[in-house]
């Protein structure tokens, strides 16, 4: 028997788990006023970001491709695209690339309105008809089938790899087994594991993909390394893995790895993309907490669980980031972050099939509407698209 959610069909058949409308500047130049359009609003939220301009090539192209892929997240009910006039990615080109998910959509131009107090008062009226609008959608029952899940992680330890993260993968496989979707990512913290990921690949062509984006990674890393001028600063974990118990990034990466389960692998996704078909997929992505989560959201994921071994606050703008961890007292210092203790293994309190289920059982809750720790206390600071140097 398929297990269930309550969420929100969108016009485009996708299924989202919040029913919010979003506010995106297409450049930084409109990044406040996005942010006071959303704050007049409740039931909105701002994508505020530094970038959108001054670059070019592959660089702009994964920021456009990024921030259309955001606003088509199924947990946006709506966009009100934002952009100042002058941009290099144009503001309507953005509404163009979310156009398609026939989801409530309207554009803001700065220098059309004529100064950005005028643009403010349109935007916040074009939101506040989206959220009147929404206000009237239903939750509906819908399979698992039809949700993704973005597996991240953060200021981890020794309890991340032993506990966490692999009761996070029993919770993944569950996901995967009964056609939904699941991403790993955080290739820095994969180093070394791409011959066992490779292995649970469901072709040739995939296990191909999964070794050549992790040892790309891997030389990119040794560049910069080579390059650096500080080599206190070469560094592959950071001096809180270190303290927390964590030896060596062999030890991270076979911990870090554990987040994905035992599911096959259906495929590799490029940053800015979603994925083909529903199933395990890596995220070509650099280890930064922020870089990762958004481009799990961009692929479509709705929620992310986030495994902290060391406690952190962070949220992602209108999706719900759930914190577990594996560490007992992190969870007793940080209960106003933290949502699930996994550290109930460590304490002889749940073994790990029962402590795989009840995150799993969370996930389905947090589906449902129920709010996690970081929502409620309004982190967003995941929010961060990655550059190409």
């Amino acid at each position: 028997m398929t297990d269930t959610f309550m969420g929100y069909r969108r016009e485009n058949g996708k299924v989202g788990v919040r029913n919010l409308i979003a506010v995106i500047p297409s450049v930084f130049c409109s990044a406040k006023v996005a942010e006071r359009i959303a704050y007049q609003v409740p039931g909105t939220v701002p994508f505020r970001h530094p970038v959108g301009c001054s670059q070019v090539g592959e660089d702009l192209e994964i920021t456009a491709k990024t921030l259309i892929q955001i606003g088509k997240n199924p947990n946006f009910a709506g966009v009100v695209v934002v952009g100042l006039g002058c941009e290099r990615f144009s503001p309507y080109e953005l509404a163009d690339g979310i156009a398609p998910t026939k989801k409530m959509l309207e554009t803001v131009v700065i220098q059309e309105e004529g100064d950005s107090l005028q643009a403010i008062q349109q935007g916040t009226k074009l939101a506040r008809e989206m959220q009147q609008k929404a206000s009237f959608q239903q939750r509906e029952e819908v399979p698992i089938s039809e949700l993704m899940i973005g597996l991240n992680c953060g200021g981890s330890d020794m309890t991340s790899g032993l506990f966490a993260n692999p009761a996070l993968g029993i919770a993944s496989d569950k996901v995967v087994e009964q056609g939904g979707s699941s991403i790993l990512s955080e290739l820095t913290e994969l180093l070394g594991t791409e011959h066992i990921l490779a292995r649970r690949a469901m072709s040739d062509s995939v296990a191909n993909e999964i070794c050549e984006v992790i040892q790309k990674m891997e030389n990119r890393l040794l560049q910069q390394t080579k390059n650096s001028s500080n080599k206190n600063r070469n560094h592959l974990i950071s001096k809180g893995n270190y303290d927390g118990g964590l030896s060596s990034v062999v030890e991270k990466s076979l911990g870090s790895m554990k987040k994905s389960g035992n599911a096959p692998f259906s495929g590799v996704i490029r940053y800015g993309e979603e994925p083909k078909v529903k199933g395990l997929h890596l995220l070509d992505s650099p280890g930064h907490d922020g870089e990762v989560t958004t481009g799990q959201v961009a692929a479509g994921a709705q929620i992310v669980v986030f495994p902290t071994g060391r406690g952190t606050p962070t949220g992602f703008p209108g999706i719900p980031v759930l914190k577990v961890t594996g560490n007992p007292k992190t969870y007793t210092k940080m209960k106003e972050n933290i949502d699930i203790n996994a550290g109930k293994i460590l304490t002889g309190e749940s073994t790990m099939e029962e402590m795989g289920e009840e995150i799993y059982q969370e996930i389905l809750q947090v589906a449902s509407g129920k709010t996690v720790k970081a929502e409620i206390l309004g982190h967003d600071e995941q929010f961060c698209i990655t550059r190409v140097p």
